[in-house]
């Protein structure tokens, strides 16, 4: 039967109409080397708690670390990014106890490394998790202050070289601590400790579930917009990167992430250098909980993760790293 009508001779669909040929032509995939692996320390031993406001993740004790370092290099994720929860006596308006070198960080990085050789360690260095008001710097008259910050930001990241840190993650966002930091690791003989910025940390909404699993957020006055980024803006962020990357920084991090893909791609077109993106609490636990009261499919991690890949992230801080390795087949 002769059919009536004109049709294309170009068809999209011919190179959609088979696994195998839908995954020939995929122009962005995802894999382990991807992946890295956020974990909350605590005090005490033998804890594994459970973080109400992120379903399905935990908080270690220094004790029981080993575990999730060894189940993280098992499945040959390249990196772990450690996070602590301090005791509210050990707090104070300076942050005091991020320079204390038995604190968590500094325990947890140095039984890491006596154990565990072929994995990736970051260390965040801000002061958010040790001041009693829950910011990142000293607040001086309702302010926080940025060079009296960098002043304890340089001494916490040479406090972390020192107990094994590979890379430091300067997270604060105050002006110019980058070249500061980077000149006091150069001058100590850490030349070789990797400088990942965020470069890009917006004053998001998405924060909440991270900052209970640190227990910041009951002590947090005010809020962060003098420092962090307001998110009306864009081009802002190219201004934020140039002056990094001019001050040593390796890489950077763009925070959150799948709200600021636009920024991702931006970056990357823009300055060709490896980008991190952070996948955050306040994503996952909206992915965590529309899976849950099943809203949606759980394929929704794996197309959430590729985006941020489409964008231009070379590598993604994510809370579904472990799970996503285990189960990278499946959910392609």
């Amino acid at each position: 039967m002769k059919l009536l009508g004109k049709y294309p001779s170009t068809r999209m669909r011919r190179i959609r109409n088979s696994d195998w040929i839908r995954r020939l032509v995929a122009e962005n995939n995802l894999s382990v080397n991807d992946l890295i692996l956020p974990i909350f320390l605590t005090e005490g031993s033998n804890k594994k708690e459970s973080i109400k406001t992120m379903p399905g993740f935990y908080r270690y004790s220094i004790d029981r670390i080993e575990g999730i370092i060894n189940q993280a290099q098992k499945l040959k994720i390249p990196m772990v990014a450690l996070f602590p929860k301090v005791l509210k006596n050990k707090k104070d308006n300076m942050g005091n106890e991020a320079l204390n070198e038995k604190n968590l960080i500094c325990r947890a990085l140095k039984r890491i490394k006596k154990n565990s050789k072929n994995i990736g360690i970051m260390c965040d260095v801000a002061l958010d998790p040790y001041t009693s008001h829950g910011h990142d710097g000293v607040l001086i008259n309702g302010e926080i202050h940025n060079d009296k910050t960098i002043e304890i930001l340089v001494q916490q990241a040479l406090l972390q070289a020192e107990m094994g840190a590979d890379i430091i993650a300067p997270s604060d966002m105050m002006d110019g601590r980058i070249g500061k930091i980077r000149k006091a690791l150069d001058t100590n003989q850490y030349t070789n400790t990797k400088i990942i910025s965020y470069a890009v940390k917006y004053a998001s909404n998405f924060y909440g579930p991270f900052r209970d699993a640190i227990g910041s957020k009951s002590n947090l006055k005010g809020d962060k917009k003098t420092y962090q980024m307001d998110y009306k803006n864009a081009n802002e962020s190219l201004r934020e990167v140039a002056l990094d990357i001019k001050e040593g920084a390796d890489m950077v991090m763009i925070k959150p992430g799948l709200p600021y893909l636009d920024i991702i791609r931006m970056v990357k077109d823009t300055f060709r250098i490896p980008i991190l993106s952070y996948q955050v609490s306040g994503e996952y636990a909206l992915i965590q909980n529309g899976i849950k009261n099943k809203i949606i499919d759980k394929k929704a991690i794996i197309e959430s993760l590729i985006s941020l890949k489409r964008a231009g992230s070379a590598g993604i801080v994510t809370y579904f790293a472990i799970e996503v390795a285990k189960n990278l087949r499946k959910f392609n």
